[in-house]
């Protein structure tokens, strides 16, 4: 069965569309989290009407088949865990409608979000969810996985800036969901709940955004703590501000002491963690705001305070934030990168449990991420492909995740399941929601052909 469909879609597509030979495939069976599964083939589709020819072939045919974008994804949601198709978005690349008047952007799937970025920007708009891999991760994979970034803080998510979708579900059949105006209340919210869902519910071809006008002016802050109750007080601190920063960003004192060995970084040798805090607005004038995350940070574990005076001084603080994840992949390539959330409060009990861990399971663990709404990343530089360090990590995990659940928290704030979380997703999500959710896909994708093996614990 499955020799007649690949042999129906070599038929239905060009030769440089579809690939079988191992050779060509074997690139297209990864991902960012350093997982493998070789593919049986790899198609490359160019429009809307192909996703639809392929997408039929394989439900008739019952071929697996997994979407992908640029796989830079770190949960192993792009991985053809089931062989099958890797259906690769990464030609549709086109930019298809910039409307000033209503603040939107119309764009297939392949489009990075970096070249969203510069059109917009040319347009005096920005589209909030900016990841670490901006410059080369696509739209397609960030409404697959609900991608953020530091300005989600007071701008949203991948899902409070798109508008509609179009995208074909797991019979062939497509679906035009959302709305093209900023509110619309008609018929259940298909665009939510599409977005984040991995691919396991449809493919999307079409999507569109909405921008949000560029301000005219920002301020980057950056302060130095003793230790990580401090800089936690702080967060809170200036959470509770009228005025919500367009980031606020955590680093805990063993990333700075990584940035002060591999990056040269000029650190307070004391420092036990340090924030970096960024607030806009629509005047050049932004020194009041200043002043309350000033004030805001003001207790006595504050070892420095300091402003960025330059857009020199701005682009270095960020580039020492947005590099920290590939420095600590360099250090250790196959290291464990979680992106748990957890109330403000519970910030400090996160964190010093973390360190509990690592003295407990010999484990160097580095934290930072987005404090400002709890999302934090948590690094275990350790080897999970290694028979000894492996069931080490992966108890510690556990256990992590554990204390995540049990503080009120979730277990992805904007990476997803994928594979490396599929197994945990019943410690936050009930059975009931868990049935409903498997009949859900069930509507979508009858007969469990779209990026099978994933979301859901085996």
């Amino acid at each position: 069965m499955k020799n007649e469909g690949l042999n129906a879609l070599q038929k239905a597509f060009d030769k440089n569309q579809f690939y079988t030979d191992p050779a060509d495939c074997w690139v297209y069976g990864y991902d960012n989290s350093r997982r493998h599964a070789l593919p049986d083939a790899v198609v490359f589709v160019t429009s809307h009407e192909e996703i639809v020819r392929a997408v039929t072939l394989c439900y008739e045919y019952g071929i697996p088949i997994t979407a992908r974008g640029r796989a830079s994804g770190t949960t192993g949601a792009a991985i053809p865990i089931q062989g099958g198709v890797v259906l690769t978005l990464e030609r549709m690349q086109k930019i298809l409608k910039l409307d000033v008047a209503n603040r939107a952007m119309v764009v297939e799937p392949g489009v990075l979000n970096s070249e969203v970025q510069a059109a917009a920007k040319s347009a005096g708009f920005f589209w909030p969810p900016d990841p670490t891999s901006s410059a080369y991760c696509c739209i397609g994979g960030n409404l697959s996985c609900n991608a953020a970034g530091p300005r989600s803080l007071k701008y949203g998510t991948t899902r409070e800036n798109t508008l509609g979708l179009t995208a074909v579900i797991g019979t062939g059949e497509t679906i035009e969901c959302g709305v093209y105006t900023t509110k619309g209340v008609v018929g259940y919210d298909l665009t939510r709940l599409l977005i984040g869902s991995e691919g396991t519910l449809g493919i999307i071809s079409k999507a569109t955004l909405k921008l949000t006008p560029l301000p005219h002016a920002k301020r980057t802050m950056q302060a130095f703590f003793k230790d990580i109750d401090s800089a936690a007080l702080a967060i809170t601190k200036i959470m509770t501000q009228p005025i919500t920063p367009c980031g606020c960003e955590f680093i805990d004192g063993n990333a700075i002491e990584m940035i002060r060995k591999h990056a040269s970084a000029d650190l307070p040798e004391n420092a036990g963690s340090m924030i970096m805090i960024e607030v806009d607005g629509s005047s050049d004038d932004l020194s009041a705001d200043v002043e309350l995350m000033k004030m805001a940070c003001q207790n006595p574990g504050l070892i420095s305070w300091s402003v960025a005076t330059t857009q020199e001084e701005t682009d270095k603080l960020w580039t020492i934030r947005k590099s920290l994840s590939q420095a600590l992949r360099s250090l250790s390539p196959h290291k464990i990168n979680e992106d748990v959330v957890v109330p403000l409060s519970h910030i400090p009990d996160l964190l010093n449990y973390t360190q509990e861990l690592a003295k407990e399971f010999d484990i160097t663990i580095v934290n930072f991420g987005h404090a400002g709404n709890g999302n934090l990343h948590v690094n275990l530089l350790i080897d999970p492909f290694d028979p000894v360090q492996g069931p080490r990590a992966k108890e510690c995990l556990n256990r992590l995740f554990d204390k995540v659940v049990d503080l009120q928290g979730s277990l992805s704030g904007e990476h997803g399941v994928g594979i490396e979380k599929r197994d945990y997703v019943s410690k936050e999500i009930t059975p009931s929601s868990m049935q409903l959710m498997k009949k859900i896909k069930a509507q979508f994708d009858p007969q469990n052909i779209m990026n099978p093996g994933k979301f859901f614990p085996n």
